[in-house]
């Protein structure tokens, strides 16, 4: 996924590329050509919330615009690789991810590399907190890691090891701060006293699987 500023000058090339002003944009999208100077200035954060709306207007996707990794059907498929990827369910206190009893079934993907065993797995999305661009039901391929950068998805475990969330991820001195897409949730706050602990990267989001 991309960081804000590539989210920016990515969103600021299709509008070049396409010959469309500012102005043209804003009208296009409905909001303020003052917040989309702001954008383009870096002054003020890109809206994921409303990335449909630049999606839309420039011909596009959120995810393209997003940096996700989705393979698209007109690609040349020759040589790429049909992994088969475990899909998370319950996810139990001390056990390893990958462990039998956590799998509640499989998908299949395509890469242009192979990943190595058990680098990649996958999580249903349930509830509307990243929506609107990971709506509930949808399934996200997750790169297994320790650690992400900001402003990247991540699918990360609380509630005592318990459960996995996918949110927008942020550090702040000591703590981690997880943030929703909706912006009718509130975000969780990681630290010391409510320990929590990044699985890997979001890097696919399939609506159709």
């Amino acid at each position: 996924m991309r960081t804000n500023d590539e989210v920016v000058a990515y969103v600021d090339d299709l509008r070049k590329e396409q010959k469309m002003s500012i102005n043209d944009l804003a009208k296009a999208t409905g909001l303020a050509k003052s917040s989309l100077s702001r954008y383009f200035n870096k002054s003020r954060e890109f809206p994921v919330n409303k990335v449909h709306l630049f999606a839309k207007a420039l011909h596009t996707t959120s995810e393209d615009i997003l940096g996700f990794n989705i393979p698209s059907n007109s690609i040349d498929t020759s040589g790429m690789h049909y992994v088969r990827i475990p899909i998370i369910g319950t996810i139990a206190c001390g056990e390893p991810i990958m462990a039998e009893q956590n799998i509640e079934g499989y998908t299949h993907e395509l890469f242009e590399e192979e990943p190595q065993k058990d680098e990649i797995f996958a999580l249903r999305c349930k509830g509307d907190s990243m929506e609107p661009l990971i709506p509930d039901g949808a399934l996200v391929l997750i790169h297994k890691q320790p650690t992400v950068e900001d402003d990247e998805i991540a699918a990360v475990q609380v509630d005592d090891d318990t459960r996995a969330t996918l949110k927008k991820i942020k550090h702040v001195g000591q703590n981690v701060i997880l943030y929703p897409i909706n912006t009718k949730y509130d975000p969780i706050i990681l630290n010391k006293d409510n320990p929590g602990r990044i699985l890997g990267k979001a890097i696919h989001v399939g609506f159709d699987m």
